[in-house]
């Protein structure tokens, strides 16, 4: 989920954001949607989208797991918007070419996910994950029209499940090289949710600290070492 806010300059928007939402400014990403310049008629102003927690609103970069899919399992619509929300992803995947059998498999209070399976998975995740991430980004668009409150989870082949284990076994090898080598890493950039399972994998990693550095919604996460005290 995000929320809009204007400012004079990016700073007034993003200290409104951190007032309103309570929130201290590395716990948010933020994209500028707009910057009108100050001109002798008309003042200048800028329009940041705040990405935030979900237990605020969306993904911390540290705290409770995401929802993960409990594979072959397969719950019925519970209600209309359910229901509007399983046939939207239908025809959005037939539209795309992509037709494909559609299943809830998972629901947790205002998070619901989708299961898609198919002949024609392997086109929907995409590379990386991007058009996955895309037709996630699309629907809950549309679930957000039907409830504000709604988030949903999209998935293919358990896709995410094993992304996120890749993730995890990368910064691991990561932490272990730079442990031994003295040396820094950066790792590639990665959404907040990426970027939080390895803050969280690594915290008890001895000998290692992390941190995230870049601007936007896609930061890098910086592996260092960390000296012993004597």
């Amino acid at each position: 989920m995000y929320r809009e806010f204007e400012g004079k300059n990016e700073q007034e928007a993003i200290d409104k954001a951190i007032e309103e939402l309570n929130l201290d400014r590395e716990d948010f990403d933020v994209e500028i949607i707009s910057c009108q310049k100050k001109t002798l008629f008309r003042k200048g102003s800028v329009t940041i989208r705040v990405h935030v927690p979900d237990d605020k609103e969306d993904f911390p970069e540290d705290g409770s797991e995401e929802e993960t899919m409990v594979p072959g399992q397969v719950l019925e619509p519970e209600n209309e918007n359910e229901k509007k929300i399983v046939s939207y992803v239908s025809q959005l995947l037939e539209k795309m070419g992509y037709p494909s059998k559609v299943e809830i498999n998972f629901r947790r209070d205002s998070k619901l996910g989708i299961n898609i399976d198919g002949d024609y998975s392997s086109y929907i995740i995409g590379r990386k994950g991007k058009t996955l991430d895309a037709i996630q980004l699309v629907v809950n668009v549309y679930a957000d029209l039907l409830d504000k409150d709604y988030k949903i989870i999209i998935d293919s082949e358990n896709y995410r499940m094993r992304h996120e284990e890749q993730i995890v076994h990368n910064a691991l090898k990561t932490a272990e090289y730079v442990r031994r080598s003295h040396r820094s890493r950066l790792l590639a950039p990665m959404n907040p949710f990426e970027r939080r399972l390895i803050h969280t994998a690594l915290n008890d990693f001895d000998g290692v600290e992390t941190k995230s550095e870049g601007e936007g919604l896609y930061k890098q996460v910086r592996i260092l070492p960390v000296k012993k005290n004597r």
